[in-house]
């Protein structure tokens, strides 16, 4: 992606079924489980660079020792730091008598983050909130075991407010108004309600209290807890949980919006947000992987009883199509085939855009993410020349010459690397008055790849968002290879509508097919199409989140998307200076669902939320466009 957007965090769990003293014997370390963390950890670094935190809890400690370890750390090393203070503090312990490490009874009583159960979280940063105390796992701390939660998560809910407002009604006083302390509140909420409720019943029952403890922890209702909590949330979640006592959870949005994969054996369960983690870290194959099934929690006891359970009633499976295009790792089975399958699908529009003309086209691609994509499209290019050389033979007949015949054989694609990501972008001038000189030296060219005035150059790109960086950057450096024309193909479709549900693109604004489409409706004299719009969502700016239409969607209707895609490439070469002809093609919503024919999650390209809270955060970032105001719609 030539754009640079945060995204989705990335969770990771891991709960050991056996004492330490099995894995100090089998694997030579009682570390085993938090040496697994890391690795869930670093294996996912993509999915969060701005903070890590991971915590650790002992099941059985003794009363007065201290049984939950966290450790958090803010800025791109996080997960490194999180780690090298963690060891730190084990080896501080053990400075003066190593043989200790091996005394597992002293090390489960004395050394932090030894335990049995782990949680780790990676982070985004969004909307200026990227400090630490902003960084996951986040606790609910309490001296009954039982009251104690820990949360970490991959989410975002558009009706916080809604669920915030409940918690007042309740008596509460959140000390935060976010989603991350308004799940936390909510959960700890219903925790607390069944406590009292089982601690009540085994007190008429005549037990004492420190047996009413124990009794607690034994049959605490995890899955009703989660039932209740959930009850009124809308969004994207998959969110992972302890509870003080050795209980642990991960649950997931019934629209399976965020991805959820755990492996089970009778040692260690292990979650993590994508499948090939698991599967480098714990040597296994794709089919032992399971995938947390929409609506669902894995609840893992602290009896070592580990099952999934409905949480919500499962709806129509709308998993981010995003995480497929860009977001997840490109090394998963699946998402391998569906980049390549979405790089071959865009082919036709592409042959379409350079008239067919293959002797004078280069065709590359935008690093990094769009380079399985391009391996697609070159496959889909191949197909279509195979179909060439059989016709070109087909019509010379018998008495076709060695000489056409080896020229026939030999024509394919011409392939070249045309452009190089050379420099990382530097936050300390992002805001700067020189950021436009040095965002246009983020790429670099590979000079002579293209033949002055004579060729057209095709570079492929995995989605195009704000096309900051295509106009500031891309285009004026293809530009300098003296390509006839320049044609920018998008493996996904146009990006016209906000996320509400984990990706940072809330902001209607930001969207160059937004603009284009301003733009058309401003030039064709149908501005009161705009007016509309904003007539009809602000008229349900507060009403029910069920009740609300995405009226956003006028905003599109008059245009086809080539005329759409046209006007996009008229805003990148604007005030642009560039030489050669630009020509923008997307990929369509239908060739995207075929390819990713099992995440079907489209939003941001149909406008077709999966919750009713998406409706109203598309007319509420509308109405902020119109009315100036530069934040999140939810």
């Amino acid at each position: 992606m030539s754009d640079s957007i945060n995204h989705e965090c990335g969770v990771a769990m891991v709960r050991l079924l056996k004492p330490l003293e099995f894995y100090q014997l089998k694997y030579g370390s009682w570390r085993y489980g938090l040496e697994k963390m890391y690795l869930l950890m670093e294996k996912q670094h993509n999915r969060g660079q701005d903070g890590a935190g991971i915590v650790c809890l002992k099941s059985d400690p003794p009363p007065g020792k201290k049984y939950i370890s966290r450790e958090r750390a803010i800025g791109s090393g996080a997960i490194n730091t999180v780690f090298q203070e963690i060891y730190k503090q084990i080896d501080k312990l053990t400075d003066k008598d190593p043989d200790r490490l091996n005394n597992i009874p002293w090390v489960r009583d004395n050394v932090p983050f030894a335990g049995e159960v782990y949680l780790g979280h990676l982070r985004y940063g969004t909307f200026g909130k990227n400090k630490k105390n902003y960084v996951h796992p986040v606790m609910r701390e309490n001296n009954w075991r039982t009251r104690n939660l820990i949360l970490a998560g991959n989410f975002n809910l558009t009706n916080v407010d809604e669920i915030f407002n409940k918690l007042c009604e309740l008596g509460q006083h959140p000390k935060d108004f976010s989603d991350t302390v308004t799940i936390l509140e909510n959960i700890g909420h219903f925790l607390d309600d069944s406590v009292q409720k089982l601690f009540d019943e085994f007190k008429k029952k005549g037990f004492v209290n420190k047996d009413i403890s124990r009794l607690i922890g034994e049959q605490l209702p995890v899955e009703q807890i989660l039932k209740l909590s959930s009850k009124r949330w809308d969004g994207g979640y998959v969110i992972a949980g302890i509870v003080g006592h050795g209980d642990s959870f991960v649950i997931r949005d019934p629209s399976g919006i965020r991805p959820a994969y755990y492996y089970k054996d009778d040692e260690i369960v292990v979650v993590a947000s994508e499948r090939p983690v698991i599967q480098t870290v714990m040597n296994v194959d794709m089919e032992d992987v399971k995938e947390l099934t929409p609506g669902s929690g894995l609840i893992m006891k602290k009896n070592g009883e580990v099952r999934e359970a409905v949480i919500r009633e499962p709806h129509e499976r709308k998993a981010c199509s995003f995480e497929r295009i860009y977001f997840s790792r490109g090394s998963d089975f699946e998402i391998y085939k569906e980049r390549k399958k979405l790089g071959e699908l865009i082919v036709p529009s592409i042959l379409k855009a350079v008239n067919y003309d293959m002797n004078n086209t280069v065709f590359s691609f935008i690093p990094n993410t769009a380079e399985i994509a391009f391996y697609g499209m070159t496959r889909g290019l191949e197909k279509y020349m195979t179909e060439q050389k059989i016709n070109r033979i087909r019509a010379a007949g018998n008495d076709i010459s060695d000489e056409l015949l080896r020229e026939v054989l030999e024509t394919r694609p011409r392939i070249e690397k045309t452009t190089l990501k050379d420099i990382k972008l530097r936050t300390f001038i992002s805001a700067d008055k020189g950021r436009d000189d040095l965002v246009a030296h983020v790429y670099d060219i590979s000079y002579g790849t293209i033949r002055k005035g004579q060729d057209n150059l095709v570079v492929i790109d995995d989605s195009i968002v704000r096309g900051t960086t295509l106009r500031k950057s891309i285009l004026r450096i293809l530009d300098r290879l003296g390509p006839k024309s320049i044609v920018v193909a998008s493996s996904s479709p146009q990006i016209r509508y906000p996320d509400c549900y984990g990706i940072d693109m809330a902001k209607l604004v930001d969207f160059i097919a937004f603009k284009a489409a301003i733009a058309l409706l401003r030039e064709s004299g149908r501005e009161t199409v705009i007016n509309q719009v904003y007539k009809k969502a602000k008229a349900e700016e507060f009403f029910p989140k069920e009740m609300v239409t995405n009226h956003v969607k006028d905003i599109y209707e008059s245009f086809t998307d080539e005329q759409i895609s046209n006007k996009i490439a008229d805003l990148l070469t604007e005030n642009n200076s560039i030489h050669a002809k630009v020509t923008v093609v997307y990929q369509t919503v239908d060739d995207l669902h075929l390819a990713c024919p099992k995440n079907l999650g489209d939003w941001y390209f149909t406008g077709n939320y999966p919750t009713p809270g998406g409706n109203k955060v598309a007319n509420k970032s509308f109405i902020n466009f119109i009315e100036g105001r530069n934040e999140r719609a939810y």
